[in-house]
């Protein structure tokens, strides 16, 4: 099988325990993580060859990341050293009616200054047959912006797949430019395209019509087909849009859904009732890991996105940004199994 290759930032993520607010913390839990690396710790976890593209600066902290992706089993021959720092996040988790917060440390971070010119695409793609990035990439600065279109551009070349995750962060986008302005030409050389409703709207003005989030069980997947379809009449080349679908009762419990446009028909799946979560940091690149597997391995756009949906409730029962299921225990609640029974 042909490898994936995902590129984007892996940080450091400095949390307090359980869900203490940040000025209750006298410690905070280390983990490293990242949009394109949880996406390649899955598939890794579902045996699927994988490399991750990124800068680490070269020092001890950019070690133990580079460590954190080899004990995964990712593929990080292609990583470039340089910079000043890796970027940090910290995340308070909120818990019922409080939400989570998260406040980001990432200016000059190694990872922005990276640029076009800097990564031999056409060595990274030789033998791989998908590219995933996501929406944080670009919104890190125009380097990385322009080091993204140009593995995207090296990719359609070459005729590898290409993914994308929207990822909107509206408090990334800082360095002048807005996603309207460097989106589309990105998002214009992708096959699968995947988001959320705000994703959607924010970086397209594209939006569900009588859609509220905040209203859990009442979300209705019909109401995504315009979504789906606009994105695709926007952009020809996608083969499949997907939305995935998270209904926020609280902060301790979600419904969790998805919907797969192919073009012909809208899919429909599962939705699941997550309580209470344990983290949902990581759970659209859960979604997405599970994507990616699915398209792979069944070869069917219903089993991949069952597949998806049920790996990415579990990915709420995970502490830490990635994934760490295996295909045994998603395939488990894809049966119907979700009684969480002790496997002796």
């Amino acid at each position: 099988m042909k490898k994936v290759v995902t590129f984007g930032e892996i940080m450091l993520r400095l949390a307090p325990q359980a869900n203490l607010r940040f000025s209750q913390a006298s410690s905070f839990n280390v983990i490293y993580g990242g949009g394109e690396s949880n996406v390649a710790v899955s598939l890794a976890n579902y045996g699927i060859p994988v490399d991750f593209v990124t800068r680490l600066p070269a020092n001890d902290i950019g070690e133990c990341a580079l460590m954190e992706m080899r004990k995964r089993g990712i593929g990080t021959q292609y990583i470039l050293r340089g910079g000043e720092r890796l970027g940090i996040y910290f995340l308070e988790t909120g818990a019922v009616s409080r939400g989570s917060k998260v406040v980001y440390d990432r200016a000059h971070s190694a990872m922005s200054t990276i640029d076009k010119g800097m990564v031999d695409w056409e060595a990274v793609f030789q033998d791989a047959g998908w590219f995933h990035w996501t929406g944080i990439t670009p919104a890190i600065s125009q380097g990385a912006a322009n080091a993204c279109l140009e593995a995207i551009q090296v990719a359609n070349r070459m005729g590898v797949t290409v993914s994308t995750d929207l990822n909107y962060r509206k408090k990334l986008w800082k360095y002048g430019k807005s996603p309207a302005e460097v989106m589309p030409d990105l998002v214009a050389g992708c096959d699968v395209i995947l988001g959320n409703e705000e994703d959607a709207e924010k970086h397209f003005d594209i939006h569900p019509q009588e859609v509220d989030v905040t209203q859990g069980d009442s979300i209705k997947a019909e109401s995504y087909r315009s979504v789906c379809t606009q994105l695709m009449e926007r952009f020809p080349r996608a083969k499949k849009v997907i939305v995935t679908l998270r209904g926020s009762i609280s902060a301790s419990h979600n419904t969790w859904s998805g919907v797969l446009y192919n073009g012909e028909e809208l899919l429909t799946t599962n939705t699941y009732q997550i309580t209470h979560i344990v983290d949902r940091v990581g759970g659209g690149d859960s979604f997405m890991g599970g994507l990616i597997y699915g398209l792979l391995h069944y070869q069917n756009d219903q089993n991949a996105l069952d597949f998806a949906v049920a790996a990415s409730c579990l990915k709420h029962t995970i502490y830490g940004d990635a994934n760490l299921v295996t295909v045994a225990e998603v395939e488990k609640l894809m049966q119907g199994d979700a009684s969480g029974r002790v496997s002796r």
